[in-house]
C-alpha cells in the first residue's frame, strides 16, 4: 500500500479488509491503522510493519433526515458517492477538500478544510456524532456532549484513536449544481490579500492559483457562490475523466515544464464572471485520474503550511522567494486564507492566516534541503505543516505547531500507530 505521493516505504504494510462494521478488530502484536482511499499524500496512512484496515468495504448509508440534512453513513463511503446521490436532491457537502475521492473516515481523521473555511470552518465542525471501535472491543459513540474528549481527539486525530465505523455529517442545502465564479488576476501579494479580503465578504468559496516561479508573485483569485441557474446555463458535470496510464521513469514536472505551464495558465483567456458546474470548480485535479503518476517513480512531496495572520504576507513572500530560488515548484500552487472558526479537533490544522500548498517532485537531497529552509520560515512565523500532506516533517516542528499533542496522546489507542506518529512523537 502507498500514499498518494507514491513515495517508497519499507517494510510494507500487511493489508486486511473490513467489510462489516460489526466485526471485531484483529488481534495480534502488529500495530493497526485504518486505510481509506489512500489520498493522504504522506505517511499518516502508512503503517510499515503493521496492518492496514481497509475500510472501503464500509460503504453503506444508514440514515438520512431530509429536514435537518444529517446523513449517517459508514466511514468508507466516498465524498464522491455522497455528491452523486445527494446533489440531485439539493444537498451538498458543508466542507470539501480538493478531491472528492476521499472517504468520510479520512475526511474526519484529517479534519479536512476547503475553500469556504472563512465561513464554515473544518469538516469536523459539521459532524454531530460518530462511533469509534477501540482495540479493547469497546464501541463508543462520541459527540460534543458524550465522550467529548475522545470526540475532540478523533477529529483531526489521524486515525490513531481507533477505527471510526460510522459518521453523522450535516449536509447543506444548495439551489443546484451551479457555482457563480468571479475571476481576478493579481500581481504581488499585497494585491492578493487586498482582493481576498473583499472577496471573502461576499463569497463563500475563495481560493487562488499562484505562479510559484514568477519573480513577483502573480496568480488568479477565484471566488464562488452556489447559485440557482437553469439547466441550460450550467455546463454538465464531466462524464469521463482521462487517466495517466502509467508512471514514467522520470518526473514530467521540471523547471522548464513548470515555467511554460505557469505562463500559459496565467495568460489564458479568462471570463471575469462565469457560471460553472461545481465539480470542476471544487475538484480541478479530479478531471485527470492518477495525476500523481506524472511525478515519476520516485514520487513527490506536498508542502502545505499555514502561517498566522499577523505575519502572513511577509512569511508567504519568504516562502515563495525560497521556492523560486531553488528552481523547484508546482504547477498547481494554491494560496488561500483560513478563518478564525475554531475546530473541535485537538490536532486540527487550520489557524487564522495564510495557507500555501505546493507539490514537489522527489529530488532527493536537493528537495529536502529546500524543505529545511521552508521549515525555518514556518517555525519563525509560528506556523505549522499539514499532517495529511506531510511525509518528512521534523518532530520538533510538529510539537511546536500542535501544542495539544501531549494531551492528544492520552487518547491514542494503544494498538494503533502510523509511520507519521512514530516519526513526530517518538
Amino acid at each position: 500500500m502507498q500514499s498518494w505521493g507514491n513515495l517508497p516505504y519499507d517494510p510494507p504494510c500487511r493489508q486486511r479488509r473490513l467489510f462489516d462494521r460489526a466485526a471485531p478488530l484483529p488481534t495480534g502484536e502488529a500495530p493497526l491503522l485504518a486505510y481509506g482511499n489512500g489520498r493522504s499524500y504522506g505517511d499518516v496512512c502508512i503503517n510499515s510493519g503493521g496492518e492496514l484496515l481497509q475500510t472501503r468495504g464500509l460503504d453503506r448509508y444508514l440514515a438520512f433526515d431530509d429536514a435537518t440534512g444529517i446523513l449517517r453513513a459508514e466511514a468508507g463511503v466516498l465524498l464522491d458517492d455522497i455528491i452523486r446521490v445527494f446533489l440531485p436532491r439539493g444537498w451538498f457537502l458543508p466542507v470539501t477538500p480538493g478531491t472528492r475521492f476521499v472517504t468520510l473516515g479520512g475526511a474526519l481523521a484529517n479534519d479536512v478544510h476547503g475553500k469556504n473555511h472563512h465561513v464554515a470552518g473544518t469538516f469536523g465542525c459539521h459532524v454531530p456524532r460518530f462511533e469509534l471501535l477501540r482495540s479493547d472491543g469497546g464501541r463508543i459513540e462520541c459527540s460534543p456532549t458524550e465522550n467529548a474528549e475522545l470526540f475532540a481527539a478523533t477529529i483531526g486525530g489521524l486515525g490513531l484513536t481507533g477505527l471510526v465505523t460510522w459518521i453523522e455529517l450535516r449536509l447543506r442545502r444548495v439551489p443546484g449544481p451551479a457555482i457563480a465564479v468571479e475571476n481576478r488576476r493579481f500581481h504581488g501579494l499585497a494585491e492578493f490579500f487586498a482582493l481576498n479580503i473583499e472577496a471573502e465578504k461576499t463569497h463563500e468559496h475563495v481560493v487562488a492559483w499562484i505562479d510559484c516561479l514568477a519573480r513577483e508573485p502573480r496568480g488568479i483569485l477565484m471566488a464562488g457562490n452556489h447559485a440557482a441557474a437553469s439547466a441550460a446555463a450550467v455546463p454538465p458535470a464531466p462524464t469521463f475523466s482521462p487517466a495517466v496510464p502509467f508512471t514514467p521513469p522520470l518526473s514530467l514536472v521540471n523547471r522548464a515544464s513548470l515555467a511554460a505551464f505557469n505562463a500559459a495558465y496565467f495568460h489564458k483567456p479568462l471570463p471575469a464572471r462565469a457560471t460553472v458546474h461545481c465539480l470542476p470548480y471544487f475538484y480541478p485535479l479530479d478531471n485527470l485520474l492518477y495525476w500523481n503518476r506524472i511525478y515519476g517513480r520516485r514520487g513527490f512531496y506536498q508542502y502545505q503550511c499555514a502561517v498566522p495572520q499577523a505575519v502572513q504576507q511577509d512569511a508567504t513572500a519568504a516562502l515563495l522567494a525560497a521556492i523560486r530560488e531553488s528552481g523547484q515548484g508546482s504547477f498547481l500552487a494554491v494560496l488561500k486564507t483560513l478563518g478564525d472558526m475554531a475546530s473541535p479537533g485537538m490536532l486540527s490544522y487550520p489557524l487564522p492566516g495564510a495557507n500555501l500548498a505546493l507539490d514537489f517532485p522527489n529530488g532527493g537531497a536537493h528537495t529536502l534541503e529546500l524543505f529545511k529552509r521552508l521549515d525555518a520560515i514556518v517555525r519563525d512565523a509560528g506556523g505549522r505543516l499539514y499532517p495529511a500532506k506531510d511525509a518528512r516533517m521534523p518532530g520538533d516542528l510538529f510539537r511546536q505547531g500542535y501544542p495539544q499533542w501531549r494531551k492528544f496522546s492520552q487518547y491514542v489507542d494503544p494498538k494503533f500507530s502510523s509511520n507519521f506518529w512514530r516519526r513526530v512523537a517518538g
